[in-house]
């Protein structure tokens, strides 16, 4: 596509959350032998101007709120002209490293939190979804329930040790990435179709806003299936639902929700969809799933 894929971007994001800890005073939390970390709950990204090879990038962060046992945290990425490309609002748990149980933060560690609460910047705030609307209960996300609506899986997979963080689970920026380089075994042939409708552009591929919930986290050799269902679609934007499911006991291990872009890669803009092909993309991507 010519920019950083979505996996990098969170990749990056794990990386300032791994910084900010030591500001937080917990800077033993992504070291292997920390009794405690923190983990992702929920998490909504704002990807709002691309990022190309070798262009310049720094980012900042605050506190946003502080729960008995949980944080809202905000970073952000900033182009060198201080431009704003992408906006990350995660919902962090206080987890021992074992079990990943929530326990309730240290005096210390709330006191450093509160110290570093500040306000996001307005041009960063949600515009597709509602970080805190109510989401489905992970009892009530079943890979049965995917497989009896037909909803297509789009890819399949057991985790190698590469993918792992320091404390042996996948890493947040490994999820969205299998999901990522999953979506071409559902949308490049509709995609290719959509550009050559345009007048054969070359054709690519852009998120502009994806939710993330995380529900349980995989280690090495676990079995994953992506299933992938349509949200809602409009004439330069398709919203998908993939549901990153363990087919060994059924339940999840994250579900997120995007919104999407087929993208022009000469002019750097979304290719407008004709209503019949949104038509095929109801067919290829069944309705059904939800987060």
């Amino acid at each position: 596509m010519g920019h950083m894929n979505v996996r990098l971007y969170v990749e990056k994001q794990v990386e300032g959350l791994a910084s900010f800890a030591h500001a937080l005073d917990m800077p033993q939390a992504f070291q292997q032998s920390a009794p405690s970390t923190l983990v992702p709950v929920d998490q909504h990204v704002r990807f709002i101007r691309e990022v190309l090879p070798g262009r310049p990038i720094s980012m900042q962060g605050c506190v946003v709120s502080v729960g008995e046992s949980d944080a809202v945290i905000y970073q952000e990425l900033r182009h060198s002209d201080g431009a704003l490309s992408a906006a990350f609002l995660t919902r962090v748990a206080h987890v021992d490293t074992k079990a990943r149980e929530r326990f309730a933060w240290s005096t210390r560690a709330r006191a450093a939190l509160e110290a570093h609460i500040d306000t996001p910047p307005a041009e960063a705030a949600p515009r597709s979804f509602d970080p805190d609307a109510p989401a489905l209960s992970t009892t009530d996300i079943n890979i049965a329930t995917a497989r009896d609506l037909g909803i297509p899986m789009i890819g399949k997979g057991a985790v190698p040790q590469h993918h792992l963080d320091v404390h042996g689970c996948m890493s947040p920026s490994w999820i969205i990435g299998r999901i990522s380089d999953s979506v071409p075994n559902l949308l490049y042939d509709w995609r290719k179709r959509v550009a050559e409708a345009a007048g054969g552009v070359r054709m690519g591929a852009a998120v502009l806003e994806n939710r993330l919930r995380y529900h349980r986290w995989p280690k090495a050799g676990d079995l994953y299936e992506i299933h992938t269902s349509l949200g809602s679609t409009a004439e330069k934007t398709h919203s998908l639902v993939h549901w990153v499911m363990d087919p060994v006991t059924g339940l999840p291990w994250a579900t997120s929700q995007v919104v999407a872009i087929t993208l022009d890669l000469d002019a750097r803009k979304a290719i407008a969809t004709p209503p019949a092909m949104l038509e095929d993309l109801e067919r290829i991507a069944p309705r059904g799933l939800s987060l």
